[in-house]
């Protein structure tokens, strides 16, 4: 790859490219601490006040210095690694938290006199720490404090192999000779055992009949003096039921994307990319990409300082395989690692990388401070030459290579073009221009792609993605690789389900049993040659590519189909077709047919970097099948789901790939407006692909590439929001019954009542067999199945709204990008804080209503007597599974203070007025009787 340390700038004219910033980073070798007297750090022990032999613990005199006394008392766990008995206060040292309780001799001006020297050694820091002080809350999204526990669990390190340096595994000679068909496959299937899946089928096989039977007789018994009530809940019962070696290993790319520095904090990307830099991988065969489509300074400059650190942390990682290798994460980490013996070198240094990561946690967040105030007259660069970004939607663009060499993976900034006349696809337009930069300056085989708030948790996860895609039996048609999503920052409770533990432990699991699963947006490793409209091989043929047969990668397999018309053009005509198809760049079509990736060795840097700036000029997509066929699919803000069910229908295979150790880990909306937020975007984007041209009902079908219960699952990830129609009804349906004093069915018989318990039984049964099999709790199932709700009559609504809106009216719709981080202090804050939303009334108003028709079916029973308190316990029950379901809404809509937002409550109460007052006059799923009584008048009929 073309390396350097100047920033390139173009804009769409691609003879245009301008040198604009030298920006060359010294490196800064980490010293090496050595000792071999202190059995924690190895310094020598020294003298105490008095002249003797320091002697920290005195039951067992474990040979501990100073320096490493009062660290272990200020911050670890003031125990002594030999005795466990707590260290006591030795004269002329700080009191710490518990020293109260001790009878010995106070030393107060000592004291003092060592709490001054302590504060000096932080005088340096502090003049940047006061500069951002007021900000810090707001813009730093993980603690500040140098107070944190720096501990490390030594078993665990031990079990890693972390008490020395990381030996690179032997090479075996002889496999590089060895054919690939004829090798052992590099992964197997696990079948989840009979004695778990064969009850669940059953189980299953039993509640669809069940349930069939169930609705013939819902059918076939209808409620004559409350038809309208009974046939609006049989239709919505119905609807509801529709159901290798180190050497061998390929190179990765590995994309991050980020827009916005506030919601995105520069200290949040900076841990994913060090983290990324970082992995158990070659790193020669790593290059991590960064596109930051708000052109943000601020983004550039948090890049840079990055980089200079990243010289530090990743040497440190690779020497003591740490885990994670995200700084922020790793110095959180609160478990001892003094119970037993380690390297010496591994704890001094430790602590050095510590302080390391406090001054460069200290920069990034001045370079926030400062970047809060911009100066009218636009930033400026070191060299004095104003930033091209200064305009966001109006720059050229841009690429800087940071890092570059065998020591470090390559690191490299990219911010595409935009002009105010172009259609740039938000985040799908930023990821076909990685693809496309990456394929001219590395060209590796695979991509993963992360959000900017998902860290590397596990520093093998590409390493076992790569034991499914360098499978030489079955890898050659597995398209991605993707991971479960996990989280942190996750309420104990979980009130909104943000870990989404039955999607990504269930429905997940069974779509890897079919065709694969879906993309879901991040943590998912790519085979690049499939997002350039490939189609898999089929058995002992290479893939079928409109291409020549002078290739060496296609051979001459291109005597039939599409390539075989190809035989008969001339050069020019082919020349054509391909920049019809990838664009007009013979470096970056040449890249397209490389199998095995990699660069031209003939080609120069400056070459490399012109044609990179020209892959992501805005006009570069016009004419092209990008976003139609190659890359990131265009046509829905959810285009991860329509990008993996583009490639499934092309006959792809994916894997779910579940190590014990989560591969990455991100963090989620805290509140509940933001959560309901997401899951409107989630939401709107389903609904723009059912009514696109890639609704799963019809497209590929007549292919027939894609698997019938493949199909079935994408179809029901397009029209869930649709389920919010009845849902909502099914909501209200229990409020109807006690204002009427109806209900949905006719009086239970003896069969009736087996077939209702039998459908109960069926669906309790099946549920606790898939929780044993999936490993879900019943507590995250059961907050799935509330928020399930929730957003059901509130998100989903919104969407299916503004989806017939856009289509019907033209209205398009914005993308909000959720706020990644907060800091832990402000953690049930966040979590307590409500921002208006129109998506909190409609919930609002189901619970309002209900109560409503609470009051009014206990009233009524009241007056009727005895004999109405049998059907009211019936419609009690009916409104407690709503409000039970709703729960966690109603605790999050009155906060800590048990305060709503008024204006919630006022639209909530006015349509709660209004639906009960049509009520009373139409009084609509009740029969009105024409003519006159019988009864009353005397006529004999």
């Amino acid at each position: 790859m073309a390396g350097g340390s100047v920033l390139f700038a173009g804009s769409h004219n691609r003879n245009e490219l301008v040198v604009i910033h030298n920006h060359e980073e010294e490196k800064k070798a980490l010293k090496r601490l050595d000792g071999s007297v202190c059995e924690i750090c190895g310094d020598g022990i020294g003298l105490n006040d008095e002249g003797d032999v320091f002697v920290a613990c005195e039951e067992c005199g474990f040979p501990a210095c100073r320096p490493c006394y009062e660290y272990e008392r200020r911050e670890g766990t003031q125990l002594c690694p030999q005795c466990n008995t707590r260290y006591k206060r030795i004269k002329g040292t700080p009191r710490v938290p518990g020293d109260e309780d001790e009878e010995d001799i106070d030393d107060i001006e000592h004291e003092f006199n060592m709490m001054d020297h302590h504060n000096n050694t932080k005088a340096a820091v502090d003049g940047e720490q006061k500069l951002s002080a007021s900000l810090q809350r707001r813009v730093h999204p993980f603690p500040q404090s140098g107070e944190e526990k720096e501990m490390v669990h030594v078993r665990k390190l031990m079990e890693q192999g972390n008490l020395g340096p990381r030996l690179d595994d032997k090479i075996d000679q002889d496999m590089s000779t060895m054919n690939d068909e004829t090798r052992q496959p590099l992964s197997r299937k696990v079948p989840i055992p009979s004695s778990k899946i064969s009850p669940y089928r059953m189980v299953v096989a039993a509640r669809l009949v069940i349930l069939a039977l169930f609705l013939q007789y819902r059918i076939m018994h209808p409620v004559h003096n409350a038809v309208g009530l009974w046939l609006t809940s049989v239709i919505c019962e119905i609807w509801y039921e529709r159901e290798g070696e180190a050497n061998m290993l390929a190179a990765v790319d590995v994309f991050v994307t980020t827009v916005d520095t506030m919601k995105e904090p520069p200290l949040v990307t900076a841990n994913t990319l060090l983290s990324i830099l970082a992995m158990d991988y070659p790193v020669d065969k790593i290059s991590c990409y960064l596109s930051d489509d708000g052109a943000s300074m601020l983004t550039f400059e948090a890049l840079s300082q990055t980089a200079e650190f990243a010289r530090k942390w990743v040497p440190f990682c690779n020497k003591y395989s740490i885990e994670p290798r995200a700084p922020e994460m790793y110095f959180a980490q609160k478990v001892d690692y003094l119970k037993d013996k380690v390297q010496h070198t591994f704890v001094k240094e430790r602590r050095a990388m510590k302080r390391e990561y406090e001054e460069f946690k200290i920069r990034i967040n001045a370079l926030v401070a400062k970047s809060l105030v911009a100066p009218p007259e636009g930033w400026v660069m070191q060299d004095g030459t104003p930033w091209p970004g200064n305009n966001t939607k109006d720059h050229p663009g841009m690429i800087q290579v940071f890092l570059q060499g065998n020591e470090l993976p390559n690191l490299v900034y990219v911010s595409r073009e935009k002009r105010p006349s172009f259609l740039h696809h938000k985040r799908a337009g930023a990821m076909n221009a990685l693809v496309r930069v990456s394929g001219v300056l590395t060209n590796a085989p695979f991509m993963l792609n992360l959000d900017c708030d998902h860290y590397v948790n596990n520093s093998k996860a590409v390493r076992e993605a790569m034991c499914f895609l360098m499978d030489p039996q079955v890898g050659k048609r597995v398209c991605y690789v993707q991971f479960p999503q996990r989280f942190d920052g996750i309420d104990k409770n979980d009130r909104y389900a943000n870990s989404n533990r039955v999607f990504f432990d269930i429905n997940m699991k069974g779509l890897d049993g079919i065709q694969g699963p879906f993309y879901v947006g991040t943590g998912c490793v790519f085979r690049r040659q499939a997002l350039y409209g490939h189609e898999p091989p089929k058995v002992h043929k290479r893939p079928k590519m409109v291409t020549c047969g002078c290739c060496s990668f296609f051979g001459s397999h291109s005597a039939n189909g599409e390539a075989a018309s190809l035989g008969g053009m001339d050069k020019h005509n082919k020349e054509i077709l391909f920049d019809e198809k990838f664009g007009k760049s013979s470096t970056f079509v040449t890249s397209t047919l490389r199998e095995e990736g990699g660069v031209a060795a003939s080609s120069s840097r400056e070459a490399l970097l012109k044609e990179a700036i020209h892959v992501i000029s805005c006009d570069y997509e016009d004419k092209t099948e990008w976003g139609s066929e190659l890359g990131w699919i265009y046509g829905s803000i959810t285009e991860d789901i329509l990008t993996g069910f583009k490639l499934h229908s092309r006959g792809w295979r994916t894997i779910y790939c579940m190590p014990k150790r989560s591969a990455f880990r991100g963090s989620v909306p805290i509140n509940l407006s933001d959560r309901l937020n997401q899951t409107l975007r989630w939401a709107l984007g389903s609904v723009e692909i059912f009514f696109s041209r890639h609704n799963p009902i019809c497209y590929g079908c007549k292919e027939g590439k894609l698997r019938f219960l493949e199909r079935f699952a994408y179809i029901n990830t397009t029209i869930y929001p649709f389920t919010s129609i009845p849902l909502l009804v099914y909501c209200l349906l229990p409020a109807i019954c006690l204002l009427t004093d109806k209900f949905i069915m006719s009086e239970l018989s003896t069969y009736s009542g087996i077939l209702l318990v039998a459908l109960f039984m069926s669906f309790l049964a099946s549920g606790i067999l898939e929780l044993r099999w999936s490993g879900v709790s019943i507590e995250e199932w059961w907050r799935n199945e509330q928020f399930w709700v929730i957003g059901g009559i509130s998100s989903h609504l919104f969407a299916v709204v503004q989806g017939i809106l856009k289509i019907v009216a033209g209205i398009d719709t914005s993308f909000i990008v959720t706020t990644k981080a907060f800091d832990d202090e402000d953690f049930k804050q966040q979590l307590y804080n409500f921002k208006w939303t129109t998506l909190l009334i409609p919930p609002t108003t189901v619970l309002i209503i209900n109560l409503v028709g609470v009051v009014a079916g206990i009233t009524d029973a009241i007056n009727t007597g005895y004999q109405a308190i049998r059907p009211l316990m019936g419609k009690l029950f009916f409104v407690f599974w709503v409000v039970s379901h709703l729960y966690p809404f109603l605790k999050g809509l009155m906060g800590r203070q048990n305060r709503t937002p008024t204006i919630v409550i006022i639209w909530s109460v006015l349509l709660a007025s209004v639906f009960s007052l049509i009520w009373i006059r139409i009084d609509p799923f009740v029969i009105t009787a024409r003519g006159p009584d019988p009864k009353q008048c005397g006529i004999n009929c």
